[in-house]
């Protein structure tokens, strides 16, 4: 319920007065049944935008963090990541990243749509990077189409360091499902879950318009902050 209030009463009349964001093929994403809107990861207010052009409820994985701070603040977390469709799952990897796949293919086997961006992390530099192989693993063992989609101008209204987005017309372009059933039975081979992957990939760089860059992005950032000799 507080989903729908957030987005329908205050939240979301509110972001598309100011905002006034702008949606191209929409009618890809299907009416009902479970699938993955794979998205391009640019900066914190895509998962503000994208459920917001769209009449189903979309629900993300969202770091555990959010929901175990204490105090009024954690509290305000709480509730409004979960009332903004947000899942909480433990993204540490090994068992906990296990965990969280068996979260996001419940989800999409109760027939909802799932965000995820298979970057793992926004971009630092504005540049589309290599997939992780998650979201390939939730598509064949869920049997549910990705539909890619690309968020444009997110990045400049919200750089890096900036609260308050800056007043401009975000976009989010709606891809056609991709249909992977020929590989259903098969997402335990590494060398499927890349090819899947890679397809989803440049689909979002079709659509985005972004360069790609063969690395994966947290790999760019961690180099970022290594101390120099």
């Amino acid at each position: 319920m507080f989903y729908w209030l957030m987005k329908s009463v205050f939240l979301g009349p509110i972001l598309k007065l100011i905002y006034r964001p702008w949606a191209e093929g929409v009618e890809h994403v299907p009416t009902k049944g479970g699938a993955i809107l794979a998205g391009n990861h640019l900066t914190v207010i895509d998962s503000f935008f994208m459920p917001l052009v769209l009449d189903r409820k979309v629900s993300f994985l969202a770091k555990s963090d959010y929901f175990t701070q204490r105090g009024v603040k954690g509290w305000l977390k709480r509730v409004f990541f979960g009332g903004t469709g947000n899942v909480p799952v433990d993204r540490s990897g090994g068992r906990a990243s296990e965990a969280a796949l068996n979260t996001a293919i419940q989800i999409l086997n109760e027939g909802d749509l799932l965000g995820i961006y298979p970057e793992g992390t926004r971009s630092p530099d504005g540049r589309l990077y290599r997939g992780k192989t998650g979201v390939a693993r939730m598509a064949l063992e869920a049997r549910v189409p990705v539909v890619p989609v690309a968020m444009i101008g997110t990045a400049e209204m919200q750089p890096a360091g900036r609260i308050i987005p800056k007043l401009m017309r975000p976009g989010i372009r709606f891809g056609a499902p991709l249909d992977f059933s020929r590989y259903y039975g098969m997402e335990n081979d590494r060398h499927v879950l890349r090819s899947v992957t890679d397809e989803i990939m440049y689909a979002l760089m079709g659509l985005s318009g972004q360069e790609y860059v063969d690395v994966y992005a947290a790999t760019v950032k961690a180099k970022a902050v290594e101390p120099k000799e």
